[in-house]
């Protein structure tokens, strides 16, 4: 089984490739790289994996604390800039594996920890990567997921308009609520969950996909309208030091395997 939005996804993230880990961006900074380590709490013994782990940041993340790491995606462009990086690191216990998270080519119960981050809004559907990821980890594993999570119900719509504008491979943003959801429907038990807001720079934002000019213009003028007392995006756009920016905001959410 491919996902449907396996083609869109790849073109997004080739493209994106080349500029994904620069240190304009959220995912790439140390201190929330350093936070969400201290969230896993890995142990030397542990073996991981990563879903949808583009260049693999997370992955790389917990490598020295733990036995060996696999990072999983459907893009080669993003695992080659993955596996340099990790080369330049010196970690020699990664494996770059290429493959859809509606199907993990793994067995059941193979992971201590399973990981995703800034993924499930691109999976057209996110319960059947969710369940792929529970079936690969072991009992008294732990399963954790960290995405961006959607507005308040009247602007889910606008929001993941403005997002699919920007990278086509967006689908949806989903709620804490969902999330917490398919935990409890692969019964898996929640022991924490954590809510950050990051602020984005919208240039750095829209730089990173390549968006058009004529879509940058778009967004740029709705949020600007927004800002103005206009209709609301469901981003909550401010000005700083001239320049728009907004704030993610990011779930993280750990459940254990009983």
């Amino acid at each position: 089984m491919i996902s449907s939005n396996a083609k869109t996804i790849q073109k997004s993230f080739t493209e994106q490739a080349k500029n994904f880990e620069t240190k304009s961006m959220n995912f790439t900074k140390q201190e929330y790289l350093e936070h969400m380590v201290s969230c896993v709490a890995p142990q030397r013994s542990d073996t991981v994996l990563e879903v949808a782990a583009g260049t693999c940041i997370c992955g790389r993340s917990l490598a020295p604390f733990v036995e060996r790491v696999a990072c999983l995606d459907m893009t080669t462009a993003m695992l080659a800039v993955g596996k340099a990086e990790a080369a330049k690191q010196g970690l020699l216990n990664m494996d770059f594996v290429q493959g859809d998270a509606e199907k993990l080519p793994f067995s059941d119960n193979s992971f201590d920890i399973v990981i995703s981050r800034l993924a499930f809004h691109h999976f057209p559907n996110p319960k059947r990567c969710f369940s792929e990821m529970a079936r690969v980890l072991k009992t008294g594993g732990k399963l954790i997921v960290i995405d961006m999570e959607a507005a308040e119900e009247t602007l889910r719509n606008t929001e993941d308009e403005i997002e699919t504008l920007r990278d086509p491979s967006h689908m949806h943003n989903l709620s804490k609520d969902e999330f917490t959801e398919m935990f409890r429907e692969s019964h898996l038990t929640i022991t924490t969950m954590d809510c950050t807001e990051l602020p984005v720079s919208l240039s750095a934002w829209l730089a990173l996909t390549n968006t058009p000019a004529e879509i940058s213009a778009d967004i740029l003028k709705r949020l600007e309208n927004d800002i103005n007392g206009g209709q609301s995006t469901g981003f909550q756009p401010y000005m700083k030091n001239g320049e728009i920016f907004f704030n993610h905001r990011w779930v993280m959410i750990t459940g254990k395997k009983s």
